[in-house]
Protein backbone atom coordinates (compact mmCIF):
# COMPACT_ATOMS: atom_id res chain seq x y z
CA UNK A 1 0.00 0.00 0.00
CA UNK A 2 1.20 3.67 -0.70
CA UNK A 3 -0.40 6.61 1.32
CA UNK A 4 -1.19 9.61 -1.36
CA UNK A 5 -0.81 12.83 0.37
CA UNK A 6 -2.60 16.13 0.13
CA UNK A 7 -4.66 14.67 -3.14
CA UNK A 8 -7.64 15.83 -4.70
CA UNK A 9 -10.97 14.49 -3.63
CA UNK A 10 -11.89 11.95 -6.39
CA UNK A 11 -8.50 12.85 -8.68
CA UNK A 12 -5.93 10.52 -10.28
CA UNK A 13 -4.89 9.01 -7.18
CA UNK A 14 -8.28 7.43 -5.93
CA UNK A 15 -9.87 4.49 -7.41
CA UNK A 16 -6.70 2.25 -7.25
CA UNK A 17 -6.10 -0.96 -4.93
CA UNK A 18 -3.10 -0.26 -3.74
CA UNK A 19 -3.22 3.56 -2.82
CA UNK A 20 -5.08 5.29 0.36
CA UNK A 21 -5.39 8.89 -0.37
CA UNK A 22 -5.74 11.34 1.89
CA UNK A 23 -7.70 14.86 0.39
CA UNK A 24 -8.25 17.68 2.41
CA UNK A 25 -11.17 16.46 4.38
CA UNK A 26 -8.92 13.22 6.05
CA UNK A 27 -6.10 15.97 6.79
CA UNK A 28 -2.56 14.51 5.76
CA UNK A 29 -1.15 16.13 8.55
CA UNK A 30 -2.24 13.32 10.58
CA UNK A 31 -0.92 10.63 8.40
CA UNK A 32 0.95 7.93 11.31
CA UNK A 33 2.33 5.39 8.85
CA UNK A 34 2.89 2.54 8.08
CA UNK A 35 3.24 2.85 3.92
CA UNK A 36 5.89 4.80 1.66
CA UNK A 37 4.31 8.10 0.73
CA UNK A 38 3.62 10.22 -2.24
CA UNK A 39 2.84 13.89 -1.06
CA UNK A 40 2.21 17.12 -2.86
CA UNK A 41 1.72 19.46 -0.06
CA UNK A 42 -0.16 22.86 -1.07
CA UNK A 43 2.19 25.13 -2.91
CA UNK A 44 0.53 28.73 -2.68
CA UNK A 45 2.50 29.95 0.34
CA UNK A 46 5.87 28.39 -0.72
CA UNK A 47 5.81 29.46 -4.48
CA UNK A 48 7.66 32.76 -6.56
CA UNK A 49 4.50 34.87 -6.05
CA UNK A 50 4.13 34.59 -2.43
CA UNK A 51 5.49 38.15 -1.67
CA UNK A 52 2.51 39.29 -4.20
CA UNK A 53 -0.21 37.00 -2.74
CA UNK A 54 1.31 38.52 1.21
CA UNK A 55 0.72 42.13 -0.37
CA UNK A 56 -3.15 41.23 -1.59
CA UNK A 57 -4.37 38.68 0.91
CA UNK A 58 -2.26 38.63 3.84
CA UNK A 59 -1.20 35.30 3.30
CA UNK A 60 2.85 34.72 4.72
CA UNK A 61 5.60 32.42 3.08
CA UNK A 62 5.32 29.45 4.42
CA UNK A 63 1.73 29.71 6.05
CA UNK A 64 0.31 25.86 5.06
CA UNK A 65 -0.62 25.11 8.79
CA UNK A 66 2.36 22.86 8.69
CA UNK A 67 1.72 20.83 5.52
CA UNK A 68 4.90 21.20 4.03
CA UNK A 69 6.63 19.90 6.88
CA UNK A 70 4.75 17.26 8.27
CA UNK A 71 4.75 15.75 4.39
CA UNK A 72 8.43 15.93 4.85
CA UNK A 73 8.44 14.48 7.63
CA UNK A 74 6.39 11.79 6.13
CA UNK A 75 8.82 10.86 3.43
CA UNK A 76 11.45 11.03 5.84
CA UNK A 77 9.96 8.68 8.72
CA UNK A 78 8.34 6.25 6.15
CA UNK A 79 9.77 6.79 2.83
CA UNK A 80 8.80 8.52 -0.46
CA UNK A 81 8.49 11.13 -2.73
CA UNK A 82 7.61 14.99 -1.69
CA UNK A 83 6.40 16.74 -5.24
CA UNK A 84 6.61 21.18 -5.44
CA UNK A 85 6.88 23.32 -7.62
CA UNK A 86 10.28 24.65 -8.84
CA UNK A 87 11.65 27.01 -6.81
CA UNK A 88 9.73 26.44 -4.39
CA UNK A 89 11.06 28.47 -1.19
CA UNK A 90 10.53 25.60 1.54
CA UNK A 91 13.31 24.34 -0.02
CA UNK A 92 15.65 26.75 1.23
CA UNK A 93 13.64 27.24 4.63
CA UNK A 94 14.11 23.44 5.26
CA UNK A 95 17.77 23.17 3.88
CA UNK A 96 16.75 20.71 1.12
CA UNK A 97 19.35 19.67 -1.31
CA UNK A 98 19.52 21.78 -4.31
CA UNK A 99 17.98 20.07 -6.99
CA UNK A 100 19.22 19.54 -10.59
CA UNK A 101 18.90 18.85 -13.89
CA UNK A 102 19.60 15.12 -15.71
CA UNK A 103 20.26 13.63 -12.58
CA UNK A 104 19.51 13.31 -8.68
CA UNK A 105 21.28 15.69 -6.26
CA UNK A 106 22.40 14.83 -2.61
CA UNK A 107 23.93 17.07 0.61
CA UNK A 108 25.84 15.72 3.10
CA UNK A 109 23.22 17.00 6.19
CA UNK A 110 20.50 15.23 4.57
CA UNK A 111 19.39 11.33 3.55
CA UNK A 112 17.08 12.79 0.67
CA UNK A 113 17.86 12.99 -2.79
CA UNK A 114 16.37 15.80 -4.90
CA UNK A 115 15.65 16.84 -8.65
CA UNK A 116 14.20 18.62 -11.24
CA UNK A 117 12.05 17.01 -13.75
CA UNK A 118 9.47 18.89 -16.82
CA UNK A 119 6.18 17.57 -16.60
CA UNK A 120 5.45 18.39 -19.85
CA UNK A 121 7.14 14.90 -20.50
CA UNK A 122 4.85 13.04 -18.45
CA UNK A 123 1.64 14.26 -20.47
CA UNK A 124 0.89 18.01 -18.88
CA UNK A 125 -0.16 20.85 -20.90
CA UNK A 126 2.39 23.24 -19.61
CA UNK A 127 6.19 22.80 -18.72
CA UNK A 128 5.37 22.66 -15.02
CA UNK A 129 9.15 22.73 -13.67
CA UNK A 130 8.37 20.91 -10.60
CA UNK A 131 11.53 19.64 -7.99
CA UNK A 132 11.14 16.25 -6.04
CA UNK A 133 12.51 15.55 -3.32
CA UNK A 134 12.94 11.39 -2.69
CA UNK A 135 13.96 9.13 0.61
CA UNK A 136 14.51 5.69 -0.33
CA UNK A 137 17.34 3.25 -1.31
CA UNK A 138 17.46 4.23 -5.11
CA UNK A 139 16.13 7.17 -6.78
CA UNK A 140 14.42 6.19 -9.62
CA UNK A 141 15.49 7.34 -13.20
CA UNK A 142 12.98 9.63 -14.79
CA UNK A 143 12.51 11.52 -17.83
CA UNK A 144 14.96 14.58 -17.64
CA UNK A 145 14.08 16.09 -20.76
CA UNK A 146 12.64 19.64 -21.85
CA UNK A 147 9.99 20.41 -23.83
CA UNK A 148 7.91 23.88 -24.68
CA UNK A 149 4.51 23.57 -22.99
CA UNK A 150 1.49 23.32 -25.54
CA UNK A 151 -0.11 26.09 -23.04
CA UNK A 152 1.01 28.28 -20.16
CA UNK A 153 -0.65 28.99 -17.25
CA UNK A 154 0.31 32.84 -16.13
CA UNK A 155 3.23 34.51 -17.51
CA UNK A 156 4.87 33.71 -20.72
CA UNK A 157 2.11 33.58 -23.15
CA UNK A 158 4.52 35.89 -25.59
CA UNK A 159 7.55 33.59 -24.98
CA UNK A 160 7.04 31.26 -28.31
CA UNK A 161 8.00 28.79 -25.71
CA UNK A 162 3.58 28.00 -26.55
CA UNK A 163 0.71 28.19 -28.43
CA UNK A 164 -2.03 28.98 -26.25
CA UNK A 165 -3.04 29.59 -22.20
CA UNK A 166 -4.30 26.88 -20.36
CA UNK A 167 -6.56 27.03 -17.51
CA UNK A 168 -4.83 27.23 -14.05
CA UNK A 169 -7.10 23.83 -13.03
CA UNK A 170 -5.18 21.99 -15.66
CA UNK A 171 -1.94 22.98 -14.89
CA UNK A 172 -2.98 21.63 -10.87
CA UNK A 173 -3.28 18.24 -11.69
CA UNK A 174 -1.45 15.27 -11.96
CA UNK A 175 -1.17 14.01 -15.54
CA UNK A 176 -1.47 9.47 -15.09
CA UNK A 177 1.84 8.94 -16.59
CA UNK A 178 3.39 11.35 -13.84
CA UNK A 179 1.46 10.14 -11.26
CA UNK A 180 2.60 6.28 -11.74
CA UNK A 181 6.32 7.40 -11.70
CA UNK A 182 5.76 9.17 -8.24
CA UNK A 183 3.83 5.37 -7.17
CA UNK A 184 6.67 3.11 -8.49
CA UNK A 185 9.19 5.86 -6.56
CA UNK A 186 7.39 5.17 -3.36
CA UNK A 187 6.67 1.38 -4.03
CA UNK A 188 10.61 1.19 -4.50
CA UNK A 189 10.47 2.10 -0.57
CA UNK A 190 8.79 -1.02 0.55
CA UNK A 191 11.21 -3.06 1.20
CA UNK A 192 13.30 -0.30 3.21
CA UNK A 193 9.97 -0.37 5.20
CA UNK A 194 9.68 -4.12 5.66
CA UNK A 195 12.97 -3.77 6.60
CA UNK A 196 12.66 -1.31 9.82
CA UNK A 197 9.90 -3.11 10.88
CA UNK A 198 11.58 -6.17 11.01
CA UNK A 199 14.80 -4.52 12.77
CA UNK A 200 11.99 -3.80 15.68
CA UNK A 201 10.32 -7.10 16.27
Amino acid sequence: MIAALYVETDGVYYGLDDVDPWDEARDARLYAGPWPVVAHPPCSSWCQLTSVNEARWGKRIGDDGGCFQEALAAVRRWGGILEHPAYSLAWSRYDLPRPTRYGWSQSFTDEGYATEISQVVYGCEARKRTWLYYVGDEPPILDWREWPGRNVVGAGINSGQAAGRGRVEDSLRTPLAFRDVLLDAARSCLERVEARDRATV
